[in-house]
């Protein structure tokens, strides 16, 4: 995979873009796609006998979260643009004790820092395009997390290909490693606009925080007709406290 990834870190691929191209793997005309969906650089080949497929990340500026980089703009809501008062985080000691606290890098996942309200921000886009973000109050400001935008999209982490379903971006942020894209629901209700979204995955992982459960019954039969394979996760605690015994039951869905 490395060699793979650096092949298409080399191409140089700009925000919101995707490029096709012969295989590096097996050499099939055209059949091989890289894009970088706001700093996620994800690729595969459509050829049944390669199938190559993996993700990584890579850093963006400041400039290109804000913008989006509208090389491809999208009807969702091409018109979002984050308010002056969310700026860089620059390190600010309350957003890296908070990021610190879930064990996650801020960088990594793109937050930035609310001035006026004092909240960490989680941006959200969309094929590459900024359309939206969420905030979560660093001190007892209420409402807790609050919506800046109108998308109804929601926060994503990761460049796998098994979609773990939760209710928070801090949750999303902490599983969206390895084979898993976090997809936080900004609540338990599933939206329309979060099916069409992971309708792409073949694999969804239900995991709601544990007094959710009986609706994550619900969500697993309402996703069967977007999603071919839904598991539900019984957690002991909300995944972003990384209970062992939980962590342990998430790595064990895409090796069962």
């Amino acid at each position: 995979m490395n060699n793979i990834y650096n092949i298409v870190k080399e191409l140089d691929i700009p925000n919101g873009t995707t490029k096709r191209m012969n295989c590096p793997n097996c050499n099939g005309y055209k059949t091989f796609t890289a894009t970088n969906n706001m700093g996620n650089l994800v690729w595969n080949c459509y050829k049944a006998s390669c199938n190559i497929k993996g993700g990584n990340r890579v850093h963006l500026s400041v400039d290109d979260i804000r913008s989006g980089i509208l090389n491809t703009k999208d009807p969702v809501e091409d018109s979002f643009e984050l308010p002056s008062y969310i700026i860089p985080h620059r390190n600010k000691r309350s957003v890296l004790k908070f990021c610190y606290e879930y064990d996650f890098e801020p960088d990594d996942v793109g937050v930035m820092y609310d001035l006026k309200d004092d909240r960490v921000v989680f941006p959200i886009s969309h094929n590459g395009v900024l359309v939206d973000a969420t905030g979560r109050a660093l001190g007892k400001r209420l409402p807790k997390w609050k919506r800046y935008g109108k998308s109804g999209l929601p926060f994503t982490h990761g460049c796998g290909n098994v979609a773990v379903v939760v209710e928070d971006c801090v949750s999303a942020a902490v599983v969206g490693y390895g084979s898993f894209v976090g997809v936080a629901l900004l609540g338990t209700s599933l939206q329309d606009s979060h099916k069409g979204y992971l309708a792409q995955f073949s694999t969804a992982v239900i995991a709601l925080d544990p007094d959710a459960l009986t609706k994550s019954f619900s969500m697993a039969k309402e996703l069967r007709g977007y999603v071919n394979d839904v598991k539900i996760l019984k957690l002991n605690d909300d995944l972003k406290y990384r209970n062992p015994e939980d962590m342990e039951k998430l790595n064990g869905t895409i090796t069962n």
